[in-house]
């Protein structure tokens, strides 16, 4: 990986993946859950659930047991359902 991403503005998936840790740990923390209780909640192991808010890594299985958990899943169903077009040519691609 480049360490100068961050000198162009690139967002590396460790960036995102983080970010997105950083999220649901908030949401957890101000909900006054603990992690363990959120992973006996979500079915998803205590270890998964720490490595997660520490690294971001996580399976996206696992990531939405814990939004369901949460009650947050809405925002996973929604993920990505807006996305605008690019370009004329994606408008008339998405018509095939």
């Amino acid at each position: 990986m480049n360490n100068l991403n961050f000198l162009f503005n690139e967002t590396t998936p460790g960036d995102i993946n983080k970010k997105i840790a950083e999220r649901i740990r908030a949401i957890r923390k101000r909900r006054k859950i603990s992690q363990k209780e959120l992973g006996e909640k979500s079915g998803v192991s205590l270890g998964s659930v720490k490595r997660f808010e520490q690294s971001g890594e996580i399976s996206l299985l696992s990531l939405t047991k814990i939004a369901i958990a949460l009650e947050i899943d809405d925002e996973m169903k929604n993920l990505f359902a807006d996305v605008p077009f690019q370009s004329i040519e994606e408008i008339k691609n998405a018509k095939d």
